[in-house]
């Protein structure tokens, strides 16, 4: 198996070095966690991507919950994003049913067309998980779902995040809808990396875990040490 992918929130210059000072390989931008991340100003991505040479991932999301709201708003934000060099993007929308707002994602897909993005944790808000991947198979640039497996996160997915991992590498080819990578995040400890890499799982996402002291102070290097030689320790066997 590969080096893992570490992804780490930032939320401004300070949190993006220290990260890959301490080992991240990719950084997912938002501002405001009180709302669960929302789409940072493009001041805060310029200076970031000043700052760092390891790739972003900006967040798409204007308003807390998983509704997309304005979508033309949407679609103006990221237009501005990528007019300031962004080229990889987090989103994801339900509808009032549960499923994929289709409407806001191909929306949001035509703008950002060119670029690979995440579907981010309103999958696991979704009615049907199943179908919502079945909804999105195929859509460009679409390379990586994040989740916990659970809207309680981690400790409650666990079964169902090693379930879909193995649909993920089923052979000859992933079954349908399962071709992108999963990135798990959401509650993720240390405790669950041996049966998650065990499963096969190679993406990682943090936030608070390498924040010892909390989202008013930026990520330490330490912490992100120690979470980088976790990863890159080898994979549990049996």
């Amino acid at each position: 198996m590969s080096r893992p992918i570490f992804e780490v929130i930032a939320l401004g210059v300070d949190d993006a070095v220290a990260a890959q000072t301490g080992g991240a390989d990719r950084l997912e931008l938002v501002t405001d966690m009180a709302a669960d991340g929302l789409t940072p100003s493009r001041e805060t991505f310029a200076a970031i991507r000043a700052a760092v040479h390891i790739p972003l991932r900006v967040m798409l999301r204007l308003s807390d919950g998983f509704g997309a709201g304005d979508i033309d708003a949407l679609c103006a934000a990221a237009e501005g994003l990528r007019r300031e060099g962004a080229d990889e993007f987090v989103l994801g929308f339900l509808d009032g049913r549960g499923g994929a707002d289709l409407e806001a994602v191909y929306a949001i897909a035509d703008v950002i067309d060119g670029c690979r993005w995440t579907f981010h944790r309103a999958i696991d808000r979704a009615a049907d998980r199943d179908a919502v991947r079945l909804q999105l198979a195929g859509l460009p640039g679409l390379d990586t779902y994040l989740t916990a497996g659970s809207p309680k996160g981690v400790d409650d997915g666990l079964a169902v995040l090693v379930a879909e991992a193995a649909r993920t590498a089923a052979e000859p080819a992933p079954e349908p809808g399962y071709e992108p990578r999963i990135l798990v995040g959401g509650g993720l400890n240390r405790e669950h990396l041996p049966a998650l890499r065990a499963a096969g799982i190679d993406a990682f996402h943090v936030g608070g875990a390498v924040r010892p002291a909390g989202w008013a102070s930026p990520v330490d290097v330490g912490a992100m040490r120690e979470w980088r030689a976790l990863l890159d320790a080898p994979v549990p066997v049996g």
